[in-house]
């Protein structure tokens, strides 16, 4: 009875190192937004949770930093600035289209950089 009780504690030492080993390690990243205010904070960060696989988004409105968490298996810095920039916001990579940017809210209109 003993040697069973050592042999399935075995077991289960060996698969739970197992699953411990298999989890991945979140990617931790910053970034340029343009924007505003408290509703463009809302919006931004919102629209980087939405990516599937970003675990946190956080947007800072004096310098325009974006902090995201996120799992690499799963998505990537692209993906989550051009959801951003999909809702009117240009980050460091993307640009927002005009039409979208132009309707915008009036106080969430920053002053765009020309285009390159």
């Amino acid at each position: 009875m003993k040697n069973i009780q050592i042999i399935l504690l075995l077991i289960f030492s060996i698969f739970s190192f197992q699953i411990s080993a298999q989890k991945v390690k979140n990617q931790k990243e910053t970034f340029g937004v343009s924007g505003n205010c408290d509703m463009c904070k809302s919006k931004i960060e919102t629209a980087a949770k939405s990516v599937e696989g970003v675990k946190t988004a956080r947007w800072n409105v004096i310098n325009g930093n974006m902090k995201v968490k996120f799992n690499p298996e799963i998505t990537n810095l692209d993906q989550i600035q051009k959801s951003i920039a999909l809702i009117g916001y240009d980050t460091e990579k993307y640009r927002a289209e005009d039409e979208v940017y132009e309707n915008l809210h009036y106080c969430c209109k920053y002053e765009r950089k020309p285009e390159k």
